[in-house]
């Protein structure tokens, strides 16, 4: 298969070039504005740290803008929208709107720890955003949002082996304007947002505020076993502000300050218990959106804040940029984990729904977040053959996690509420890269660029679990304390070479190597161990390296009217990071995989063959498979001491089930969690003139094909293939906008997650929604 893809890919790029350069005539490149408003806009992307025309850059690369952007950001969802909305793009979380876990090409980590290393980089406003409370940062005011596809590591470098997420928010500029937006939607859902940008001082001294505000009631009903309602669930309330101001004491001196801050309460991801049956794939009969029966809190609080500095001096042939950071946060995060009320040993009527093996209620917190980065960089002036940028880069954290578990049975000993676990862990990390890379233009229609960055990790972490009233003399007695440090050091690099066949076709092939920094994990609330010793609850996970190879097509036709960009791509990840959830426990344990390999393709086509109608289609497939023969983790628990499988597993069988201990199966040949074959999306938008505006549609689509949970293969932890679509509808002016939408139009209801080591626990997607909006600019 994967030599097929790249076979399909070689014969596309040599033998699509004729043809698509007849399509696209001469005096109309790539570059040029669309003639008399008929043609597509350029796309203007900074996945190089430049300004360029996404058709000219040779990486991977889809950008989301304009109609698009509002449309899928319609009733205030959280960052988990852009899931499938581009190629080779999954995005999910079982914490909810506070941490979102981030998939490219079929790479990412489902560890459910404050503390998690992603392989997908967060970037927002050329600032990485590193803890997991970070990266749920609200989309509001952004100019653009970037995926750039493959590892990222010479110019962003640390943990960027599968690609990076990039948020580019509006700028002040001496021009005043601004907009404000408001909606109303299902379950008295506001969604709020709004800036203002005017000059303070002529030209020298511009300012831009904008902020947003969200709300949502809860509309899932908790049915406790006395048929009685109370305690609705996912709803929630946000606040989100930035403010920026520009400062130009000269022409070529530029310092842009910046301050963010946010502010979540709402509830977290709700578990709902024995969802699925065993020997089935599916959602059963049972589940019910609207009503949970638990008997456990739900709640979660976020606050994170940013300042930031941006100096930029151009120095004639270079230009010097500065770019500082400090972010600082707390949160917490409480949930009925088992999903259900009681336990199985409790009478009859007492507990469920279904089996509840043991009850587990969780909380974890982050009392403190601090992050500082800052980066020098230099970058060339001018359009002659050669163009550089060269920097250093250091990147400090420190963080603090606690995790609680608590009792909700009432007995003697755990009063419903108290905290008879506690686990605190404070983790304390530094790196810092060095870096250059570098353009030549060897004729007018070939370019090539390398680059390289060195790369150095350290990470400290200490943990201590202090309490043990529920079991003082089951796991890890006695109690104490581990330290753990772990470092790295790594050189990546990458290699392109760029041809304009002709002005409407860029043919690039690409060479890059990635890097993840060393890992340290230590959830030991109840980790899996046979010593009874503290040590077995903390595992490390050593530095992954993936060699990607990637080449492409993107052109543009019919006088500009049309854009399609494709590529093939073939990776080999090594000491692959890999975190085995679950089974049996609620914990996370990191494990290196000798290889996974991965292969596929991704296309981008945008097509506007009427003034008034536009279309945009995405495609990608992903094969991934890990390869290490001896490769084995924990599948599923058992209900009890007859050591019965919760699920039904697929993988071979390597140590069987006992009682209270989950199965070890082998895993080599497993595709990766979370990663579905294929990505599909599709887009139309139609206007008709009408007065000084116009009336429009546009619908959008996502598609996914058939995932895995976990790094096991089982009947019942799967999703099968999951399409949502949506529809805004409404009338526009050059500054007005009223709309209706409706989101997850077909109201369709797939499982996305699942919890393993007590029952048969789910988590499923968000539901439909509609509204409408109202919204200006000026």
């Amino acid at each position: 298969m994967r030599h097929s893809i790249l076979l399909a890919t070689t014969f596309l790029v040599v033998f699509a070039t004729p043809a698509l350069a007849q399509t696209a005539p001469a005096e109309t490149p790539p570059s040029a504005p669309a003639a008399e408003g008929k043609g597509l806009d350029d796309i203007v992307v900074t996945a190089q740290r430049r300004s360029e025309n996404l058709q000219n850059v040779p990486l991977s690369v889809t950008a989301i803008r304009g109609d698009k952007l509002d449309a899928i950001s319609s009733g205030g969802p959280d960052i988990r929208f852009l899931s499938a909305r581009v190629p080779s793009l999954i995005v999910e979380s079982s914490f909810g709107r506070t941490f979102p876990r981030f998939y490219i090409r079929g790479l990412g980590n489902t560890d459910f720890d404050f503390n998690a290393s992603q392989p997908v980089s967060l970037v927002y406003d050329d600032v990485v955003l590193e803890n997991p409370i970070l990266k749920g940062f609200p989309v509001f005011d952004l100019d653009r949002v970037e995926v750039l596809r493959g590892p990222q590591g010479t110019l962003f470098g640390r943990n960027t082996p599968a690609g990076i997420v990039k948020f580019d928010s509006v700028k002040p500029s001496a021009r005043t304007n601004g907009y404000g937006r408001i909606s109303y939607g299902s379950y008295n859902g506001v969604n709020a947002q709004g800036a203002v940008g005017a000059p303070i001082i002529g030209d020298t001294v511009t300012a831009r505020v904008s902020a947003l505000y969200q709300r949502q009631d809860g509309y899932v009903d908790n049915v406790v076993p006395s048929g009685t309602t109370r305690n609705r669930f996912e709803g929630f309330k946000e606040f989100a502000g930035r403010a920026q101001i520009d400062i130009k004491p000269t022409e070529n001196f530029d310092i842009l300050l910046a301050g963010q801050l946010r502010t979540l309460r709402g509830t977290a991801r709700l578990f709902r218990a024995n969802v699925f049956t065993k020997g089935q794939t599916g959602l059963n009969a049972t589940f019910d959106r609207n009503r949970v029966s638990t008997d456990g809190k739900n709640e979660q609080k976020v606050d994170t804040q940013n300042l930031s500095a941006h100096v930029t001096y151009n120095a004639g042939p270079v230009s010097l940029i500065s770019v500082t950071s400090y972010w600082s946060g707390n949160a917490t995060s409480v949930g009925d984990v088992d999903g259900g009320f009681g336990a199985n040993f409790l009478p009859a009527g007492a507990y469920g729904p279904g089996n509840i093996p043991f009850t587990a209620e969780t909380r974890d917190s982050v009392p403190r977040l601090r992050q500082f980065t800052q980066e020098f960089r230099i970058a060339s002036n001018g359009n002659g053959p050669l163009s550089y940028q060269a920097g250093v880069f250091y990147f400090s954290e420190q963080l603090q996690i606690v995790s609680e578990n608590y009792s909700t049975l009432g007995d003697p000993n755990n009063a419903p509420g108290a905290v008879n676990i506690l686990v605190s862990q404070d983790q304390d990390s530094k790196a810092y890269g060095v870096f250059g890379s570098a353009t030549y233009k060897l004729t007018d229609r070939l370019s090539v660029t390398g680059g390289v960055r060195y790369n150095n990790d350290k990470r400290n972490y200490f943990v201590t679990r202090t309490k043990d009233t529920q079991f003082p003399n089951f796991l890890q007695d006695p109690l104490g304390s581990v330290r753990r440090s772990v470092s790295g050091e790594n050189v990546t690099w990458d290699a392109t070479a760029n041809f304009k066949a002709s002005d409407g076709v860029n043919l690039y092939a690409r060479a890059a190597k990635g890097y993840r920094a060393p890992s340290i994990q230590g959830r030991i609330l109840f980790p899996a161990n046979t010593a009874n010793t503290l040590e077995d609850g903390v595992t490390t996970a050593k530095s992954e390296t993936v060699q990607s190879w990637e080449a492409g097509v993107k052109s543009t036709f019919l006088g500009g009217r049309g854009r399609f960009n494709f590529n093939g791509f073939y990776y080999d990840l090594n000491n692959a990071q890999l975190t085995a959830v679950g089974g049996g426990v609620n914990a996370n344990r990191l494990l290196n995989a000798k290889n996974v390999r991965g292969y596929g393709l991704e296309a981008d086509a945008e097509l506007r063959p009427i003034p008034n109608l536009t279309l945009t289609a995405g495609l990608s497939y992903n094969h991934t498979e890990i390869r290490d023969p001896n490769l084995t983790t924990a599948a599923c628990g058992v209900q009890g001491a007859d050591g019965v499988a919760l699920c039904t597993v697929l993988d071979p069988v390597v140590v069987p089930t006992a009682p209270f201990t989950a199965a070890i199966v082998n895993i080599n040949g497993n595709s990766l969690p979370q990663s579905p074959r294929w990505i599909a999306n599709w887009t139309a938008r139609c206007g008709v003139p009408v007065g000084n505006g116009e009336v429009y549609a546009y619908t959008d689509w996502a598609y996914r094909s058939k995932i895995n949970f976990f790094l096991y293969e089982s009947v019942e932890f799967q999703s099968k293939h999951l399409l949502e679509g949506g529809l805004r509808v409404g009338y526009k002016t050059d500054r007005f906008d009223v709309a209706g939408f409706v989101r997850n139009i077909t109201d369709t209801t797939q499982a996305v997650g699942g919890i393993d080591f007590n029952n048969l626990t789910g988590f499923v997607n968000e539901p439909r929604i509609f509204g409408v909006e109202a919204g200006f600019k000026f």
